[in-house]
């Protein structure tokens, strides 16, 4: 494996700061990461250093920089792979000491984890291996003619890790996705909440194998065992790659079903609602037929496509069966199906599983809305209020919930979440415009004595007190606002005017 091997692994997203084709053509050998400013006894040649940057400071200067890079090139490592967490970026002074030094330098971004390269480079090695002639294969003969069998015949992945660690033991092992879903574990091994899973997979404690796939950050599956030194790494790394190959298989079943998905969305979301087409896309989806129905709708932030988002976090509640695609925009839509008071538990199994899902993309927000439940003939206005849900759920009223259940929607602010923003802004200038154009200084010092009078109940004394000021300057400024606005305060409808203007 060379150095520019990991520049072409999408899944690490790292990018080059400065190296040339030489540096990039090196082997290596193997990963150290550290923090140390003299590294240089615990390194070996031919090693990639991984360094969070702890040790660098504005204040150090070039030397301390400089003494660093070198003591890498003494020792023969041949690239320096630096996070850009702790510092936001790649310091100059460092760029400017690799290329002095002739190390090649690449940034590593805060979504990927130290662990993850380390993994990328000791799998690709052992992949390596694996492809040279001769015996090179770890599985016993016997095993590995059994495991193609199974894999040949439509063995579910449970009874093919059963099957893989039967000859050593059976180990406990769980094969796991990014947000701590179980897909399958090994008949000995205990049932683990999907937080734990999660935070097992964060923690890095026993071994963890990626399993090379099409996958997103939301639904890459990993092989996790809590004692995994029972397991010799290239035993794990051909398991890894059975399920890689078990995986393929079952996403090309998949695309079928993505087709008839994507089919059933878009007659939900149609202009003119076709009851036949709907009815014909629900039996292709084998949704037709069940008692009621919920529609989701999520997004991400920065305009990804939130379907593999949506899915993942669909997957999670037990008992859902659905069809999930892409709908208008930048929104994910999900038909799900389900029988009895089931319906009742969409939303709030959604909001349990969130924080899963946005650990798995710290960098972008996933918010989603819920319809409440209804027929097929429904699914129409099902949608709607899914997406008015979402708007709600997407509004920056501070502290508002990132899953928003249609039914639940109350409050004069979840309201105004469904009114467009440009809409909202005109509303604000116009009420408010008068108090925004009274100077620097009179115009916020109006807003705040106004906020605070709506929120004490137009009461002088308790608003007086919440602003630590004279009863009698809350009259004048009162006043002044009702001077300002044409608004008299005394009146319920100019109230609300006014706090509707303010939640603008």
């Amino acid at each position: 494996m060379h150095v520019d091997h990991l520049l072409r692994m999408d899944r690490l997203d790292l990018s080059l700061v400065w190296g040339d084709e030489t540096l990039l053509g090196q082997e290596i050998a193997g990963v150290t990461a550290t923090d140390l400013e003299d590294p240089a006894r615990f390194l070996q040649p031919g090693e990639v250093v991984l360094s969070g940057l702890v040790w660098w400071s504005p204040e150090g200067g070039p030397g301390r920089t400089n003494r660093f890079v070198s003591a890498l090139r003494e020792a023969g490592a041949v690239a320096l792979l630096a996070g850009e967490e702790t510092h936001g970026e790649v310091p100059r002074q460092l760029v400017d000491a690799c290329r002095k030094f002739r190390v090649a330098l690449i940034a590593v971004p805060p979504q990927t984890s130290f662990r993850a390269v380390t993994e990328a480079v000791y799998l690709r090695q052992w992949g390596d291996l694996s492809g040279r002639p001769g015996d090179h294969h770890a599985l016993p003969e016997n095993v590995r003619r059994d495991l193609d069998h199974a894999l040949e015949g439509g063995a579910a992945a449970g009874e093919l890790l059963d099957r893989a660690f039967a000859h050593l033991g059976a180990p406990v092992c769980h094969l796991l996705t990014s947000s701590g879903r179980t897909v399958a574990r090994t008949g000995g091994a205990p049932g683990l909440p999907a937080p734990r899973a999660a935070e097992t997979l964060r923690g890095g404690r026993g071994t963890t194998v990626r399993v090379e796939s099409e996958s997103t950050a939301f639904d890459t599956w990993y092989l996790h065992l809590p004692e995994g030194e029972q397991v010799p790494p290239r035993v794990l790394e051909e398991i890894s790659g059975l399920l890689g190959r078990f995986r393929r298989r079952r996403d090309q079943h998949r695309a079928a079903r993505d087709t008839a998905a994507a089919r059933l969305v878009a007659a939900v979301g149609a202009l003119r609602p076709d009851p036949d087409g709907l009815r014909g896309a629900l039996e292709a989806c084998e949704l037709a037929g069940l008692s009621s129905y919920t529609v989701v709708t999520a997004v991400l932030d920065h305009g990804d496509d939130g379907t593999a988002a949506l899915g993942e976090a669909l997957a999670h509640l037990p008992g859902v069966v659905c069809a999930v695609a892409r709908g208008a925009g930048d929104e994910a839509t999900a038909v799900v199906a389900h029988t009895g008071d089931a319906a009742a538990g969409v939303g709030e199994g959604l909001r349990g599983i969130g924080p899963l899902i946005q650990d798995c993309r710290p960098q972008s927000t996933w918010r989603a809305g819920v319809s409440e439940p209804v027929a097929a003939a429904g699914l129409h206005t099902a949608l709607t209020q899914a997406r008015y849900a979402l708007a709600a759920a997407r509004s920056p009223v501070p502290g508002g919930p990132p899953v928003v259940v249609q039914g639940e929607l109350g409050g004069l602010a979840l309201l105004l979440a469904g009114v467009p923003a440009d809409v909202r802004k005109v509303y604000r200038k116009t009420v408010l415009g008068p108090l925004l154009a009274a100077g620097p200084k009179s115009g916020p010092m109006l807003l705040e004595t106004l906020r605070a009078f709506l929120d004490h109940d137009c009461s002088w004394a308790r608003t007086a007190e919440a602003l630590h000021i004279h009863v009698n300057t809350v009259h004048y400024r009162v006043q002044r606002i009702e001077l300002l606005t044409g608004r008299d305060l005394s009146r319920l409808d100019n109230r609300l005017d006014l706090r509707t203007a303010l939640l603008c």
